[in-house]
């Protein structure tokens, strides 16, 4: 699993669906200079843990929009998939309402290259194509900042959903120390006391217990 905190985002352009409309060569590259991202990838559309999933940032979009910040979903399905997906109503397993951007990874080289694509393929001998698993995406789930800059990424096994939370914590901690210089030590809330990036402090910090 590749680590890609510190580093740039991987850029890509592919179809994506929009506040319920289908549009061409998506890319994040929109959002460089402007606003930071939550880039989430899920397994697969029409499922069970997903929905809960894309609701939750659809129900939170509103956070995380006044914190600057574009929710953005992606899976292995195509554009047609999460077009129809978002036809059915939410009481009946659909994502009905969700208006955050839905990438279709369909030829899975988004995946691949935030290094999340479950399973692998080849070639063998005789050129015939060989694949383990489904080539479907894990529940990874990055932060990238104004610059384009990972700086923070959680990769979930398959089973395992994700916490909204964890996601505007880790938001919050970015900022404040973009906007503050100050580190924030561990399940750092907003509003809560953050400490300077000194040897000194540190110590100060854990002093108290």
């Amino acid at each position: 699993m590749s680590v890609l905190v510190g580093k740039t985002a991987p850029s890509f352009s592919a179809n994506a669906v929009v506040d319920g409309q289908i549009v061409e060569n998506f890319s994040l590259d929109q959002y460089k200079g402007e606003k930071y991202v939550i880039l989430f990838f899920y397994p697969k559309d029409f499922t069970f843990v997903c929905p809960t999933e894309l609701h939750a940032f659809q129900d939170h979009l509103a956070e995380f929009e006044s914190r600057n910040v574009a929710v953005v979903g992606c899976s292995t399905d195509t554009e047609m998939s999460h077009w129809g997906w978002l036809q059915v109503d939410r009481d009946k397993g659909g994502i009905g309402g969700v208006t955050y951007p839905l990438v279709a990874d369909t030829n899975k080289t988004i995946s691949a290259s935030y290094d999340v694509l479950v399973g692998e393929y080849d070639f063998d001998e005789y050129g015939d194509l060989m694949v383990e698993g489904e080539l479907i995406a894990y529940r990874g789930l990055f932060l990238i900042d104004k610059n384009g800059i990972v700086q923070h990424q959680l990769v979930n096994n398959l089973p395992l959903g994700r916490s909204i939370k964890e996601a505007l914590r880790i938001v919050d901690a970015l900022q404040h120390f973009e906007e503050n210089g100050e580190v924030c030590p561990m399940d750092w809330e907003k509003g809560a006391e953050a400490m300077e990036a000194t040897h000194e402090s540190t110590a100060a910090y854990l002093a108290k217990g």
